[in-house]
């Protein structure tokens, strides 16, 4: 057996001759018939020895299939990128905005002008751009989501945001 590369453990470990005696001579002494006679308990005990030797390196074995598995279980793939579309939330409301007058009022419920407004009260009330998402992507998320009605996550994928961006 050689060493076990994901362990970093050496298999002979085990010295099987300070676990059983297992290549001695065993002898025991038994009276029979008032006679003291020596019984050879090789065979058996060799046999005895072999059986063990095989079952640990079974249990053995199985141990170290199952460490190797949970290792691979719980290594970490490279991350795959999820939000990849071409056209960010920023790109799809300056489209919005830019575009014809009528697409705006589908998808968001409020002509370009309302828009306008809306978001000039909320800067005039506080509010102002997030560290990544400006205000009047903020506003598009909030009025998108009223209304579709979609989830989180599908509101997310749309404007290419993460979940949390999305539910703040």
């Amino acid at each position: 057996m050689a060493e076990h590369p994901l362990l970093d453990i050496d298999e002979e470990f085990v010295e099987w001759d300070t676990i059983m005696d297992c290549g001695q001579d065993v002898d025991e002494v038994e009276v029979i018939d008032g006679e003291i006679e020596e019984i050879d308990n090789t065979y058996p005990m060799t046999q005895f020895c072999s059986r063990f030797k095989l079952q640990f390196e079974a249990l053995y074995t199985i141990s170290v299939t199952i460490i190797e598995a949970i290792a691979l279980a719980t290594q970490r793939a490279e991350p795959i990128p999820y939000h990849t579309s071409i056209l960010s939330g920023e790109g799809w409301m300056l489209g919005l905005l830019n575009g014809h007058p009528e697409w705006i009022r589908t998808e968001l419920g409020v002509h370009k002008h309302v828009f306008k407004v809306l978001v000039d009260e909320l800067q005039r009330h506080g509010f102002n751009h997030s560290k990544h998402v400006t205000l009047e992507e903020q506003l598009g998320i909030f009025l998108y989501t009223t209304v579709t009605g979609l989830t989180i996550r599908h509101v997310g994928e749309h404007f290419q945001r993460s979940n949390s961006t999305i539910s703040k």
